[in-house]
């Protein structure tokens, strides 16, 4: 199956899955308050498909744009209500009812979250061993006492069995400018903590390089050649497997992660690599071809490493519970994620963070595709993560979104009454202004990242 292909169902099935259950949500909870549903729709505008159900006459419905969904109450501000049924309309129930039916929409969205997670727990997970390379000298990582063979085995105390968790933490450190305490294990089990200042590093954030930005490198994976592109310009520089690179315009290359970084850092320049194989060592020279990541140019050599058995073995890690432990795991992972995701937009609204951090359609099925072309684990992983995006944007307190609507029944439990209509309507209009603009924020960094 083609990527382009493999995106667009990925993203297809990701959207009808999570806001199937966003509405559901509000659906469920609605029935169970005695309020009359007229229609659950997945999608916008006109159905391409459509039935209806036995309770009540409900109107199921599939409709052509795929982008979000909608539940429709019986309610007398929208249409004319048979007095028999009055008591059913939504606008009739108390404000406490119809909070708890507005939030249970983004409730479901972290409820799927929670149960995505203790699937993938209880399934097992593998992800990535945190186990550190030689930190960069001078490097924040190199004056906090950070060594060759540590593994992370904790951030400000949280454990962080696997990469993932170590760089989240981390970014959230590096948002807030802050410091963080790591705990890491050497390879005779012994543990210690060390200072790790994150001050200034959002930039490396933004570019992708936070670790780089530390000083911290990944896997002492050696400087050895597993593979060369053809018409690469490793290719014509001669270069072979098996290969050790030793040096970089005369500065040492430590490991694999220090050979990258000094190679991305010169695109378009001619550069110097000193090599040894078993005939002794040579040195070829060769220009790093420029290419476009993440909005910089950086140099390429067309390169593969070459990882140890034994190593690739160490690199790994398999994170598994029990049913019970897995949904501890999975409640607290979505609230990590959830907090993370807040502070994160929090940031953007106070400039602390790039608004080139919003997404589009476009980037989610760019995403979607790959995590599907992965496995179902990291597929599940990316719903769970999408499904919480979801959760959090429908809470912030903008009218037409769940928040919106729960801040106006807030205040009417304050004031004893509704807002009036015109204030409501007024409100509905800002927001609607609001989402205008962040999809089109959203649509212009997707379209941003393809050309770029």
């Amino acid at each position: 199956m083609s990527d382009p292909l493999m995106a667009v169902l990925a993203l297809l099935v990701t959207l009808g899955v999570l806001v199937s259950f966003h509405e559901f949500g509000h659906f469920w909870v609605a029935r169970r308050l005695g309020v009359k549903v007229l229609r659950f729709s997945v999608g916008f505008g006109r159905p391409i498909w459509s039935r209806r159900g036995k309770v009540d006459d409900t109107e199921f419905a599939v409709a052509a744009i795929p982008l979000g969904g909608y539940v429709k109450f019986l309610d007398e501000r929208e249409d004319d209500v048979d007095p028999a049924e009055r008591h059913r309309a939504f606008n009739q129930k108390p404000v406490g009812s119809r909070m708890a039916i507005v939030a249970a929409g983004p409730a479901a969205n972290f409820l799927f979250a929670i149960l995505a997670y203790s699937l993938i727990f209880m399934v097992g997970v593998e992800g990535t061993r945190p186990l550190l390379g030689e930190p960069d000298p001078g490097s924040p990582a190199a004056m906090g006492g950070f060594e060759a063979g540590d593994v992370v085995v904790a951030v400000d105390g949280d454990p962080t069995p696997t990469l993932d968790e170590v760089l989240l933490k981390l970014v959230d450190a590096s948002m807030a400018d802050a410091g963080v305490i790591l705990t890491v294990e050497d390879a005779a089990g012994n543990r210690r903590e060390r200072a790790l200042d994150l001050e200034g590093t959002r930039e490396g954030i933004e570019d992708g390089r936070l670790l780089d930005t530390v000083g911290l490198s990944l896997w002492p994976v050696p400087a050895v050649v597993g593979g060369v592109a053809p018409d690469s310009p490793a290719a014509e520089a001669g270069l072979r497997m098996d290969d050790v690179v030793l040096a970089i315009d005369g500065e040492p290359v430590r490991n694999w992660a220090s050979l990258v970084n000094l190679v991305s850092q010169r695109p378009g320049e001619t550069v110097a690599l000193t090599l040894r194989d078993d005939a002794g060592e040579r040195t070829v020279m060769l220009v790093p071809e420029p290419t476009a990541v993440d909005g910089r140019t950086v140099g390429r050599i067309g390169i593969a490493g070459k990882i140890p058995e034994d190593l690739a073995a160490e690199m790994t890690t398999t994170v598994r519970y029990g049913p019970l432990e897995a949904v501890v795991q999975a409640s607290a992972k979505t609230w990590e994620v959830s907090i993370f995701t807040l502070r994160m937009l929090g940031r953007m609204l106070v400039g602390r963070a790039s608004l080139e951090n919003i997404s589009g359609p476009l980037t989610i099925a760019q995403f979607a595709g790959q995590s599907a072309s992965i496995g179902w684990e990291r597929f599940v992983d990316f719903l769970a993560l999408v499904s919480i995006s979801l959760g959090v944007l429908n809470l912030l307190p903008v009218p037409i979104l769940d928040g919106g609507h729960l801040l106006y029944y807030l205040i009417e439990l304050v004031k004893g009454r509704p807002l009036s209509e015109a204030a409501q309507y007024f409100g509905q209009r800002v927001g609607i202004v609001i989402l205008l603009m962040l999809m089109s924020l959203a649509f212009f960094n997707d379209i941003a990242r393809l050309l770029g």
